[in-house]
């Protein structure tokens, strides 16, 4: 292992973007895990929370809690003021254009669900076409099989080429005038790679057809500027941004929101309600039934002023030498094959070891003390499409080392003397 490598590569990165700092911000990195240190490699799963952002959920539930937008006492109006300012965050965070665009969901498994059952519902009937990728989580499947089950449309998938790279060529052969939707992953929980979603956006557009970002593997990673970009849909969920579980996002834009029917009945999403019939509520509350995650959404918004105040780029830029890093140390382990080499990849290194299979890999270095995901990653059509039954994946975050790194692939070639 070449030891003096990655310390020459943390003493150039460490005086700018001080990971010393940061990891001290998150808590559960002092923990032991079978007597060893604790290296956490599954943050594409869900990423650890900083304790600027513990402390603030505590604060909300300790000092401001209640429900909000109904209530006319001091504590309604704060939560209420608190919560639309998490709003006000994430609108910031994605580049909108208003805090209509923006919709607070749990997740981006329900955003994605939203934009079916509601736009996809209204909008598509037979013959129409939405178009996929084999690099899509499950959450940016099923439920367009759901639909087309039910509304008769044709789902088209596009394979990636051989190395993972985006296929553009054949995304322009996929497209018709006939497509009507894009729905597409930012960054493939797999492969990492990262998709041109200008270009795409701009192909789709040319033949009239929606564009649905899927970035949850991308906005803990890199920029995103919504309007920049055109889609009309973007989603991502909190839990891997450092925020919270049960709270996520989808971005629209509000003349598209504005034509789309609630995607669930209830409070809060109504003007008027009689035993004849309703009225819906503006934007974004048509799509926020019931009581939401309050303190989700607030700890979310801790999240992303956490990003910002370390800068955006100076993660990506760390994040790459990381990656960079771990694709050198990997390649020299006998008998392992990377799986996705695109140029233009996020902090995601997916792999197969010849002599063992993934799930025992994860046993076995968890017993050193490294965390990494083992499985389909839900991303099963994708495990076919490579001939694999199941991958090994480390992700990385802000707050990992390159000496992880280093106890990590020592670990794998433990596993390789092992079983070799």
């Amino acid at each position: 292992m070449d030891h003096n490598f990655a310390k020459e590569k943390v003493a150039d990165t460490v005086s700018s973007y001080k990971i010393t700092r940061i990891r001290e911000d998150f808590p559960i990195l002092s923990t032991m895990v079978h007597g060893r240190d604790l290296v956490y490699l599954d943050n594409a799963s869900s990423a650890q929370k900083p304790r600027q952002v513990i402390d603030r959920i505590t604060e909300a539930y300790t000092m401001s809690y209640s429900n909000v937008h109904r209530g006319l006492h001091f504590m309604s109006e704060k939560a209420t003021e608190d919560y639309e300012s998490a709003r006000d965050s994430v609108r910031a965070f994605l580049g909108a254009s208003s805090n209509a665009e923006i919709i607070f969901t749990r997740n981006a498994t329900e955003a994605i669900n939203l934009v079916a059952s509601s736009w996809g519902r209204t909008n598509l009937r037979v013959g129409d076409e939405v178009l996929i990728t084999y690099m899509e989580h499950h959450s940016n499947i099923v439920p367009w099989q759901m639909l087309r089950d039910e509304k008769g449309f044709v789902l088209k998938a596009l394979k990636p080429k051989k190395d993972g790279t985006f296929d553009v060529d054949s995304f322009k052969t996929l497209l018709t005038d006939r497509t009507k939707l894009v729905s597409v992953c930012h960054v493939s929980n797999v492969l990492g790679t990262v998709v041109p979603v200008f270009e795409v956006t701009k192909l789709a557009h040319d033949v009239g057809a929606l564009v649905l970002l899927d970035g949850s593997q991308a906005v803990p990673h890199i920029s995103v500027d919504v309007q920049n970009i055109g889609c009309d849909f973007y989603c991502f969920t909190g839990h891997k941004l450092y925020g919270p579980s049960g709270i996520g996002v989808l971005y629209g834009k509000e003349n598209v929101l504005e034509a789309m029917p609630p995607y669930q009945g209830g409070g809060n999403m109504i003007s008027s309600v009689s035993i004849e019939m309703s009225k819906w509520a503006d934007l974004p509350s048509k799509f926020e039934s019931g009581t939401p995650a309050i303190v989700q959404a607030i700890g979310l918004a801790a999240a992303i002023d956490y990003m910002n105040d370390i800068g955006l780029d100076s993660i990506a830029k760390y994040e790459q030498e990381l990656l960079n890093y771990a694709t050198r140390m990997l390649d020299l382990v006998e008998g392992l094959t990377i799986i996705g080499r695109a140029y233009d990849k996020g902090p995601i290194a997916t792999f197969v070891l010849d002599c063992v299979h993934p799930h025992d890999i994860a046993m076995i270095i968890d017993q050193q003390g490294v965390a990494v995901r083992a499985g389909n990653h839900c991303a099963q059509p994708l495990m076919d499409l490579y001939k694999v039954s199941a991958t090994t994946r480390a992700s990385f975050a802000m707050y990992n080392t390159f000496e992880e790194i280093d106890m990590f692939v020592d670990a794998l070639k433990v596993v390789r003397r092992m079983f070799a």
